[in-house]
């Protein structure tokens, strides 16, 4: 315990402006949310003095630097989970003010949750009269939750856009060549800070994959969260989405998709034969194989052991997190030329399943992002293509 103290003491001399760099953030929030509580024997030592780093590296960040972390942690939507972490960690060291700051930040997210899913409710409840609705991948991070609010239908667009239009007084976002495609709309609901963003009939970037999403209806059973009520995914279709978000559209991979995933194999809800059936009749059995190794690879880094993941989950897996750095809030997959080498994957499937619809939406996709790459590199924004 005294090696412990000492070592705390000597991170206390900073300068009066500490921050943090981005990465050394990122590190210390996975270390919060992943490294939990048990050492084991082989890494104590070092686990030991990871763990008094942090409650001296918190103890010293100035209000710009506390900012910063929480900004981070919003933006990887792990703030109730890692501040929750650091309050029970600077109570401990006797930290104060810190514990107050993560009171603070917690309190804060816990309220803007909280209104959120009550407004959610009577949404949900409305759309139904048109179809089935369920809630995909903003609760996925509970106790966290995402920045817009997700909804998966089966309904079509123009009863979905008349509810939200009469009953909640919304307004429709103007589509993208992207959402055009998948199928999606955004709604503005007044009063509600978060959008409200409806997939309706179809999953995917380019709405290619109606097969999970029919999935994702049949399977989608009713959750509690606080005291609100929703029908959600079920846990092989939440790795899908999950995956079709990180590993085929954006090509980043956020702290709490980790936690996400990692919650589900812990609390051993996946049916891994299941989930494998489908991934391959959707043509993306590859991109969940690597997106489950990536997981397992991050997690073993802060825990000094992985989860309990097939053995064939892993050997179809194209890479690992030797493919994976950090940069911009994220940790960032190489898109050429394994992502590249995915897309043709499910390309492929989709051609052989006799999808035509499905297969020509997906080839738009090298047009749709070169145009997008084209305006960002003019604009620094691809707003209204993606």
């Amino acid at each position: 315990m005294a090696d412990g103290i000492q070592v705390m003491l000597r991170f206390q001399k900073v300068p009066t402006d500490f921050c943090m760099n981005q990465h050394d953030a990122f590190r210390l929030l996975s270390q919060l949310t992943l490294g939990g509580s048990e050492i084991s024997a082989p890494c104590y030592a070092s686990r030991r003095e990871e763990q008094a780093k942090i409650g001296g590296t918190l103890g010293n960040l100035t209000e710009r630097g506390w900012s910063e972390f929480e900004s981070l942690a919003s933006a990887n939507h792990v703030i109730v989970r890692a501040f929750r972490a650091i309050r029970v960690r600077m109570a401990s060291e006797n930290y104060s003010p810190c514990t107050a700051w993560a009171e603070h930040a917690i309190k804060a997210e816990q309220a803007r949750i909280s209104y959120a899913l009550s407004c959610l409710e009577p949404i949900c409840e409305a759309l139904e009269d048109a179809g089935r609705v369920t809630v995909i991948k903003s609760l996925d991070h509970w106790p966290d939750l995402g920045n817009d609010l997700d909804l998966y239908t089966d309904a079509e667009a123009p009863a979905v856009a008349a509810i939200m239009r009469s009953r909640f007084n919304a307004r429709v976002e103007r589509q993208s060549w992207g959402d055009r495609m998948a199928n999606k709309w955004n709604f503005i609901v007044p009063g509600l800070p978060e959008p409200v963003e409806v997939h309706v009939g179809r999953l995917g970037q380019m709405g290619e994959q109606n097969l999970i999403g029919k999935s994702v209806t049949a399977s989608a059973g009713g959750a509690k969260f606080g005291t609100h009520s929703f029908r959600v995914p079920s846990a092989e279709d939440r790795i899908l989405i999950s995956t079709l978000q990180r590993m085929y559209r954006h090509f980043y991979i956020r702290l709490c998709d980790v936690l996400d995933i990692a919650r589900l194999i812990e609390e051993d809800l996946v049916d891994y034969d299941y989930l494998r059936s489908l991934a391959q009749l959707a043509g993306i059995w590859e991109g969940v194989a690597t997106y489950l190794k990536i997981v397992n690879e991050y997690v073993k880094e802060f825990r000094g052991a992985g989860l309990a993941l097939p053995a064939y989950i892993t050997s179809a897996a194209r890479f690992g997190m030797e493919q994976v750095h950090f940069a911009r809030n994220f940790l960032r997959v190489r898109v050429l030329p394994h992502c590249a080498q995915l897309y043709a994957a499910e390309l492929s499937r989709l051609l052989w399943n006799g999808e035509i619809v499905s297969t020509l939406r997906l080839s738009l996709m090298p047009a749709l992002a070169t145009a997008a790459a084209l305006k960002h590199k003019l604009t620094d924004s691809d707003k209204g293509i993606w």
